[in-house]
């Protein structure tokens, strides 16, 4: 079975290439101050990504995160190969937290006993999307709950990765189809009747 990785290593690169933060002299990158699991787990769209080659021929790319009795999360990667159209791939990994401090720093593995980085580096403060890079600035993902994402909070996000020193021009932004669109908002209306019933008034 192919593996479908959004979030991966590559034992040669982590172990001898040189990383963009080390080759162009940048800070150190930060992560998050906190990271609430329970609320960022769950299905997220892969809006845009740096290239990676074991993401080629990727499209409607999906990672769906799930909670472990053992305090770990089972990661389950998706997307359809060449086209929307396209066979399914998936990948199975499991992903642990390394700063349990802030919950922002995980660690996560597809091929054990290796395991690669994976940090938050951005996140709605109502974890309607997400951005996930590594240290060494050469992984990127922008998520967002929803299949699509607004112009004003895409531009949001490339301002502030600019300015931790990403380049943004690397971003190869992910097609959905049209019926993951309709699906989305399907399950987000009904996420709004169950808030309502339940008093909360939430929009998620």
């Amino acid at each position: 079975m192919k593996s479908t990785v959004l979030i991966a290593y590559m034992v040669a690169w982590a172990g001898c290439a040189t990383t963009s933060t080390k080759r162009l002299n940048l800070p150190p990158l930060e992560a998050v101050s906190q990271v609430d699991l329970n609320r960022y787990v769950g299905t997220w769209f892969e809006i845009a990504s740096f290239p990676q080659w074991f993401q080629r021929g990727c499209t409607g790319t999906t990672a769906t995160y799930t909670e472990r009795s053992d305090g770990d999360i089972d990661v389950l990667n998706r997307c359809r190969d060449g086209s929307l159209d396209g066979e399914v791939r998936t990948g199975l990994g499991r992903a642990r937290v390394t700063d349990r401090e802030t919950n922002a720093k995980l660690e996560v593995s597809f091929f054990r006993p290796f395991w690669g980085d994976y940090w938050v580096i951005d996140l709605d403060k109502d974890y309607q999307y997400a951005v996930v890079g590594h240290p060494g600035r050469d992984h990127l993902w922008i998520l967002s709950r929803t299949p699509t994402m607004a112009d004003a909070t895409y531009r949001t996000i490339l301002g502030g990765l600019e300015v931790r020193g990403y380049d943004t021009s690397r971003l190869v932004s992910t097609p959905h189809s049209p019926m993951d669109v309709v699906q989305s908002s399907e399950s987000n209306d009904r996420s709004r009747g169950i808030d309502r019933q339940l008093g909360k008034g939430r929009l998620r």
